[in-house]
């Protein structure tokens, strides 16, 4: 069974979209601009610059979680999801 990991960093997101030959992107034709995907296709979506993914992230207050331990090194799961809110 694999370990999964939440992150918010720029390079270990974007490593670990394309170490497995995936792109940003968002829905096409979506009304809200911000709503960001990571894509391994283009049929319901379109690709988009890794700045406007992080612009997207940052700004709807999203994080990554991803598989980082697992059986095939290059597993698939990821998932874009809400920030937790911290608490002081």
């Amino acid at each position: 069974m694999g370990r999964f990991g939440t992150t918010t960093d720029y390079s270990r997101i974007r490593h670990w979209i394309e170490e497995r030959g995936g792109h940003p992107a968002r829905i096409k034709n979506a009304p809200d601009s911000e709503t960001v995907r990571v894509d391994f296709s283009s049929e319901t979506q379109e690709e988009i610059s890794w700045d406007e993914f992080f612009q997207g992230l940052d700004g709807s207050r999203l994080a990554f979680l991803h598989r980082t331990k697992a059986e095939d090194d290059v597993a698939h799961f990821g998932k874009i999801l809400r920030r937790k809110r911290r608490h002081h």
